[in-house]
């Protein structure tokens, strides 16, 4: 997966609480396992119409958010089914950070292992940044993942907990494969022993 370090983007305000994986990428479009194409149809009930067309009123579909990577929302983010399509969609699409006030956890580990930072805030603060991104064009914000903070619109500085293996994985861009694979030698050798310990 891609490193996560530093990113400056316009920032989407979506203040809804609750909002589940079937709404970040309904269950009809599951029919893949593959990680690419799900952004098209990323939260679809809610960008657009029955006939297919926009709702101009949905955030993402406002000039002003249509390249946001990062999305402002309310508590309970990515609740629901726990299903990993719902990172992919996010992703596929071009957000690669959210913040909330709380994430379920499975969607929480879900989102990391494939490279998006979420970061969790008191109600107060995420209230601050929602305001922020109100701002349409203006509403753009700094995360720094090493340093972890977030610098807002107006020069003001937010600090926010990371866990520090979630962190890691991030900054260096591993997934659990990329994780397994700095193990590699240790897992030749094993094999080489296996082959002469039990040949058959």
């Amino acid at each position: 997966m891609e490193k996560f370090d530093k990113l400056t983007s316009v920032a989407a305000p979506l203040p809804l609480i609750n909002v589940d994986t079937d709404m970040i990428i309904p269950a009809r479009f599951l029919k893949t396992i593959k990680r690419t194409g799900l952004g098209a149809d990323l939260f679809s009930t809610l960008r657009f119409n029955e006939d297919g067309t926009d709702r101009e009123n949905f955030v993402l579909n406002k000039p002003a958010y249509k390249d946001a990577e990062i999305l402002i929302a309310g508590e309970n983010f990515g609740c629901g089914s726990s299903r990993e399509h719902a990172p992919w969609a996010l992703l596929d699409y071009g957000i690669k950070c959210i913040i909330a006030p709380s994430f379920a956890d499975i969607f929480y580990n879900n989102s990391s292992k494939n490279g998006i930072l979420l970061i969790q805030l008191p109600q107060e603060e995420v209230d601050k940044l929602m305001e922020d991104a109100e701002r349409g064009a203006n509403s753009t914000i700094s995360i720094d993942l090493e340093a972890q903070e977030i610098t807002g619109p107006d020069g003001g500085v937010i600090k926010f907990d990371v866990d520090a293996f979630k962190k890691n994985c991030l900054l260096n861009g591993l997934d659990d494969i990329g994780l397994t694979l700095q193990k590699v030698d240790k897992i030749k050798e094993f094999e080489a022993r296996k082959k002469i310990a039990q040949p058959w």
